[in-house]
């Protein structure tokens, strides 16, 4: 069965019902307005603090863009990106992809013009569904991008270089456009990238998007009754596929713009939310603001509050720990997974299992795992080697790279580049990574793209980046960086040098000093890592 069909049941069985709520906290108070949403032409999003959708609305906006999508000669297979922040556009703009029998391809809000055009060529995308925040962006690359492909824009003042979402949308039927969609048709593309620099094009068929619904609601118990705050972005498998349970169940979903902790406890408690997913920075900032009676969890409604669950990132069991003290009837879970697992769930501890805080868990519902030596045999327990996990969301290739496909699909194992070990109750703890990659604050830092920017400057001999824990974040990117030789440098020359740069993609941390290299030509950054790591840990110990 495909995920449209259940968004086509919660039509029929709860339409009247509220879908999704978006909430933008960071509007003035003295702009503040709510909004429901009955009309088919949205009005001005600008002066909106809270807008909802029932489900029936939802479909109605699904089946739209659909038949726009079909009207403008979409057929099944093509492919149609998603470049939005958080919004109510979003899912409905994804079903309707998925309605149509196309396949929907998110895109990180974070990516660069040059990395936009990239994702677009690589997946071959026909249409580009956009937002206002990438106007600039966006219009740097139209020339080249929008030869044979339509650009559709989300929101108010249309640039002159793309179409009006809503203005044709409006004038498009809203039933169902009944195209023929099976489990083993190609359903997303989602990106995800190792340490060689640009994004992979990771394929996924409908059975996928299915199962991890399943695997969703099997390990949290969604009820209709349960209420689901969304945080982190939806173009990323994780915040998609846990909404993906309450889908299952036709429960109630709310979309946040806002970490802050007091954004939080106020969604939860205004909402009456019962789960929420957070990433390690904003429970661990949550935690600093109760402590410091910044906040006072007796302002807010949070009894109904019953399970916080974490992924993305490994979590500090002292985290945990400390979370029970202020929130003693949580239940708490967190997930493991890959944009080619489909994203959390193949591991996960289980709602049961607190005790075991630290490891990631067992298999998850439907999947198998194990931890292998080089050869591809599985190791006794307690020793170290290569996770692999195997199941019906695990993807169905790299998107026209089967060089790299070949390297981590093997007869329907993934190998996932993570190395871990399995205590004797058979729970997997991961102990590094194979990959360079650094994960600092749920997201992906690429060493080799943040190297490659840093040689075009002058003054640098060579670079290497590296990741160095962090007790907020998990791990920062450090630069290590060796100097031509009689050329003066400083910190403050790299920090401004860097402003040209994402936010995100910064160095935290710049060490003056020689890069080692093997025989062979390659870095070798586990030397770095030993070196550095640890004096970054007394340093930050001595802070604390």
């Amino acid at each position: 069965m495909p995920i449209t069909d259940i968004l086509e049941k919660n039509c029929r069985l709860y339409g009247d019902d509220v879908a999704l709520i978006e909430i933008n906290p960071e509007m003035p108070e003295t702009k503040r307005t709510t909004w429901k949403e009955f009309d088919l032409i949205e009005p001005s999003r600008a002066a909106y603090y809270r807008r909802e959708i029932t489900w029936n609305v939802f479909n109605e906006k699904a089946n739209r863009f659909a038949n726009l999508l079909i009207e403008r000669g979409i057929k099944k297979g093509e492919k149609v990106g998603i470049l939005l922040m958080n919004c109510l556009e979003w899912l409905p703009i994804y079903f309707g992809i998925l309605k149509t029998g196309a396949l929907a391809v998110p895109l990180n809000f974070r990516y660069s013009a040059d990395e936009i055009k990239y994702c677009v060529e690589l997946a071959e995308i026909d249409i580009l569904v956009f937002g206002p925040e990438f106007i600039g962006r966006v219009e740097e690359i139209a020339d080249e991008i929008s030869k044979g492909r339509l650009l559709y824009f989300v929101g108010d003042g249309c640039p002159g270089f793309a179409e009006d979402y809503n203005a044709h949308t409006a004038n498009c039927s809203s039933q169902s456009p009944k195209i023929d969609v099976n489990d083993d048709d190609e359903a997303a593309i989602y990106f995800s990238s190792g340490t060689t620099g640009f994004p992979k094009a990771i394929l996924h068929n409908h059975e996928s998007l299915m199962h991890a619904a399943k695997a969703e609601q099997n390990h949290h118990g969604q009820t209709k009754d349960d209420v689901f705050l969304c945080i982190p972005p939806l173009y990323h498998t994780g915040a998609k596929m846990h909404w993906f349970g309450s889908l299952l169940t036709g429960g109630k979903a709310v979309l946040l713009k806002g970490t802050s902790p007091k954004t939080i406890l106020q969604a939860v408690s205004e909402e009456h939310c019962t789960i929420v997913w957070l990433l390690v920075p904003w429970a661990q900032d949550l935690l600093l603001a109760l402590d410091n009676k910044e906040l006072d969890i007796a302002d807010y409604d949070l009894d109904q509050w019953r399970l916080m669950h974490i992924g993305a990132q490994p979590v500090p069991p002292s985290l945990i720990k400390h979370w029970k003290e202020y929130f003693p009837h949580h239940q708490y879970d967190t997930n493991y997974g890959l944009s080619e697992s489909i994203g959390p769930g193949c591991v996960h501890l289980g709602v049961d299992n607190i005790d075991k805080v630290g490891a990631i868990g067992k298999a998850g519902y439907g999947w198998e795992a194990k931890i292998i030596d080089e050869q591809g045999e599985t190791v006794k327990q307690g020793e170290t080697g290569e996770l692999a996990v195997k199941g019906p969301g695990v993807m169905t290739c790299y998107y026209r790279d089967p060089k790299a496909t070949a390297e981590v699909l093997h007869d329907g194992w993934l190998y996932t580049g993570d190395m871990a070990m399995e205590d004797e109750d058979g729970f997997i703890f991961l102990v590094d990574r194979k990959k360079d990659v650094i994960i600092s604050g749920g997201e992906n830092i690429y060493p080799v793209q943040i190297e490659d920017f840093l040689r075009t400057n002058e003054a640098i001999l060579d670079v290497a980046v590296i990741g160095l824990a962090d007790h907020r974040l998990g791990e920062i990117s450090a630069a290590i960086i060796e100097l031509k030789p009689g050329v003066e440098c400083t910190e403050e020359d790299i920090q401004e040098f860097c402003k040209k740069l994402p936010r995100y993609k910064r160095p935290r941390k710049i060490i003056f000093a020689d890069v080692p290299r093997n025989p062979t030509g390659k870095i070798e950054k586990p030397k770095l890592r030993e070196k550095y790591g640890a004096t970054h840990l007394v340093a930050a110990q001595n802070q604390g």
